[in-house]
């Protein structure tokens, strides 16, 4: 039972790790299909998710097409109870519901000034006054979520949600335009861009095109504020002490190297993915381990 997900740009595209975080962040399978923002790519991929006419769109099992996150949310969610999309209780569910639905319809003002850029990290951003507004509208709308669900962890209303989900392009603008936010909202900031899933998203994005020149701002840059990731490079000789790639199974043909070792992929976005950050790869990190203790 695998759904296919029509995406764009990992880098640039907010509404597209919505999209895939709704799967990747609560274990659902799907099968990805990427495509090229501001290029012929796009239009060819919505093709074959008609009537969809933006990224993400998702195609069930039996071929339904579902677009807009906040559809692909309660779709999956009303499919898969198990999976905790939505928080349990009625009345958390209801702020959480709240939450991304103010999110997908508003905050115009940081959208259009600090578009999403998972390469870079800025400083000197000097937002403008509609811009601060959204920021204060943002800690307002998180603090008192965190208040009336009673959460004590990083979460808006409770365990990782929808309503998280939602806001995590958000936090990627916060931290890689070195926004101001209150301490709460920092912290909050903080566990997004060092949850697992998206530090995948954000490997991913780092290496799978060229930049698109219309995300780039003329702020100084400074180093992404997230974990820093294990020290590993892309080499062309050297003997794999694996076999088979850690993700497909297939024969290795690309090899990296980390810690003095090295590893094979079958493919170079698989090598290059994980060069990115090894440690946002669980299949790769049980490799290294493993041979570290063997």
């Amino acid at each position: 039972m695998t759904y296919e997900l029509a995406i764009g740009d990992r880098a640039y595209s907010s509404w597209s790790l919505r999209g895939w975080l709704l799967f990747d962040a609560f274990g659902l399978p799907v099968r990805v299909r990427r495509a090229r923002l501001y290029t012929d790519e796009l239009p060819a991929l919505l093709a074959d998710f008609a009537p969809a006419r933006t990224v993400p769109a998702m195609k069930t099992p039996a071929g339904t097409v579902v677009a807009e996150s906040l559809a692909i949310a309660e779709e999956l969610a009303s499919r898969h109870p198990e999976a905790g999309i939505w928080p349990a209780d009625p009345e958390h569910r209801a702020v959480a519901r709240a939450l991304a639905a103010e999110m997908h319809a508003g905050f115009g003002a940081l959208r259009s000034h600090c578009p999403m850029n998972l390469r870079v990290s800025y400083e000197g951003c000097d937002p403008p006054e509609a811009v601060q507004a959204d920021l204060a509208r943002l800690g307002r709308i998180w603090a008192e979520a965190r208040a009336r669900c009673g959460t004590d962890g990083p979460w808006l209303c409770g365990p990782y949600s929808a309503a998280d989900v939602f806001f995590a392009p958000v936090a990627a603008r916060i931290a890689g335009y070195g926004l101001a936010a209150g301490t709460e909202a920092q912290a909050y900031v903080a566990a997004h861009i060092a949850h697992p899933s998206f530090r995948r998203w954000r490997a991913m994005g780092s290496v799978d095109g060229e930049d698109q020149e219309a995300y780039v701002r003329p702020y100084p840059q400074k180093p992404w504020p997230g974990p820093a990731p294990l020290p590993a490079r892309a080499v062309a000789d050297g003997v794999a002490e694996n076999d088979a790639c850690p993700y497909s199974g297939a024969p290795v043909t690309d090899l990296l190297e980390i810690e003095g070792r090295i590893f094979g992929f079958c493919n170079p976005f698989c090598r290059d993915k994980t060069v990115a950050d090894p440690e946002a790869w669980p299949a790769f990190m049980a490799l290294l381990r493993h041979r570290e203790g063997s």
